[in-house]
């Protein structure tokens, strides 16, 4: 064959390839609202960066060649920001993305590149599930069941992030189990298997939003960290994560330059924080004062309330905050909240980001309902979290700091520095209960106020300030100003800010 004749049959290989479905799919998917894969795959990475691999790739049944351009994924390398990532796009106009022998060496060579050579990898998922007949009996099995064994092996060497996708099923809802960041566009569903499979399985028909729906995710499994409306907003959800992220565990995260306005409005700080101890406020308001300026990226928002994560930025470098939320329950801490915590301490400590820690908690939830949650196990896995820390990480008791949860929040020695604001009450429980124990009083008796009162002055700051147990108290207002000159101080100079990763292999979902 002559040289024009091959390069012209290649041409027409790599057309086809990138007609992906065919245009009346393609057209239909325009007409819904959605964007097809090129189109994620545009919106996701820097113009003009996409290096693609695997453009060939097709089904190894010789009758399903022609019908599956790409094997239904697109696959490659592409720069976010200026910097190297991996993808993977589902194409569901090309047999609905479902896995198959070659789709999958596809993904795990962009996966197992980025490892090695350290970068981030992205999934987009939207997928039915595995191909069938490809799976079906021992020989479909061993073709595409087992023969990766890092397929699923999350060691945290480089960021992993997904996106769930209108319909994502089989390894669209893995690889969200399996990130350090996923997000979900709402009316989209995500589980296991499809409804079908289900019904025809437990013999009744499932509702979509129960099985997977959004607000499933959001408010009872916690498997989603972000939910948006669109498309688009779900691609710019995994940028601005990824903009947090080192490009793997052996580097810190990149600096940005700080926004404008930050740190100028640091007095109104009190006008958040209530004078009244038992009045409660949101956190993140204040939060959101002692942070540069719209850099807090909030995760998991509706899990978990009683506490609140996020990623955001002091003075243009990346901190991790773990807050107590008084809004919610006066902020004492759930199951929920102890896993919400517990991800993402784990998430900053294997990615080099130094730790913020904004304590007001009256503890754990107790209860018969929280037993049956398994409180205790959650309140132990939190306390292993906190003690296998290394990265930088200071605590500010804000108010309240009662019980076993003052030391899961970084009480104590559990830090590099701890510090308190002057409202701050720091006991083995809440005062009003102590008063009902230790004298037998309960509100309202005669005496209650006055022995309330004195349990009450034992609770205060001065005297842990005083045996230098706290390294100091500040005002409110000092806040910002102190975390940025300690951190600082608290830099991991030996080890050029890389921690020691103990907990890399903690389960991404438990």
């Amino acid at each position: 064959m002559a040289h024009e004749e091959m390069l012209a049959e290649l041409d027409k290989r790599r057309e086809a390839a990138r007609a992906m479905g065919g245009p009346r799919k393609l057209a239909k998917r325009r007409e819904s609202g959605q964007l097809n894969a090129q189109e994620r795959l545009d919106a996701l990475i820097d113009k003009d960066s996409f290096f693609e691999v695997g453009l060939l790739g097709q089904s190894s049944l010789e009758a399903d060649a022609a019908s599956t351009p790409r094997d239904g994924k697109i696959t490659g390398f592409a720069r976010i920001d200026g910097r190297d990532v991996g993808v993977v796009v589902n194409d569901f106009t090309t047999k609905g993305a479902s896995t198959s022998a070659t789709n999958s060496r596809k993904m795990g060579y962009i996966r197992r590149t980025c490892t090695e050579k350290g970068m981030p990898f992205i999934h987009v998922g939207e997928s039915t599930g595995a191909r069938l007949p490809d799976a079906m009996g021992s020989k479909g099995m061993g073709t595409m069941l087992g023969n990766d064994i890092t397929q699923f092996r999350r060691m945290r060497d480089t960021p992993w992030v997904a996106a769930a996708l209108d319909t994502s099923f089989g390894s669209s809802a893995w690889l969200c189990c399996c990130s350090d960041f996923a997000v979900m566009k709402k009316g989209s569903i995500m589980s296991v298997s499809s409804p079908r499979l289900v019904s025809m399985a437990i013999g009744e028909n499932v509702d979509l939003e129960e099985l997977g729906g959004w607000r499933l995710h959001a408010e009872q499994t916690g498997l989603i960290d972000h939910f948006v409306d669109t498309d688009e907003e779900a691609m710019q959800a995994l940028r601005a994560f990824l903009s947090y992220m080192p490009s793997h565990n052996g580097e810190l995260p990149p600096d940005a330059p700080v926004s404008d306005g930050s740190g100028l409005e640091q007095e109104r700080i009190l006008d958040v924080l209530p004078e009244k101890r038992t009045q409660v406020y949101n956190m993140k308001k204040i939060i959101e004062l002692i942070f540069d300026n719209g850099s807090v990226f909030e995760l998991k928002p509706r899990f978990g309330r009683s506490a609140m994560v996020a990623l955001a930025r002091l003075d243009g470098k990346v901190i991790g905050i773990i807050a107590n939320n008084p809004n919610v329950g006066g902020g004492a801490l759930s199951a929920e909240a102890c896993r919400k915590i517990i991800d993402f301490t784990v998430l900053c400590d294997s990615f080099n980001i130094p730790l913020v820690r904004m304590m007001d908690t009256p503890g754990f939830v107790v209860g018969t309902d929280a037993e049956r949650r398994g409180a205790p196990g959650h309140i132990m896995n939190f306390m292993n979290a906190t003690c296998l820390t290394t990265v930088p990480q200071i605590t500010v008791i804000c108010r309240k700091a009662y019980g076993r949860a003052y030391v899961a929040m970084g009480g104590g020695a559990h830090n590099d520095a701890m510090i308190a604001w002057p409202g701050a009450e720091v006991s083995f429980m809440d005062p009003v209960f102590a008063t009902s124990i230790v004298h037998n009083l309960k509100a309202g008796d005669e005496g209650f106020e006055e022995a309330l009162g004195h349990i009450q002055k034992d609770l205060e700051i001065w005297d842990m300030a005083r045996i230098f147990s706290a390294q100091d108290v500040i005002k409110p207002q000092e806040t910002r100003a102190y975390l940025i000159r300690m951190f600082e101080i608290q830099r991991r100079r030996r080890s050029g800010g890389v921690g020691q990763h103990l907990m890399r292999t903690w389960p991404t979902s438990y």
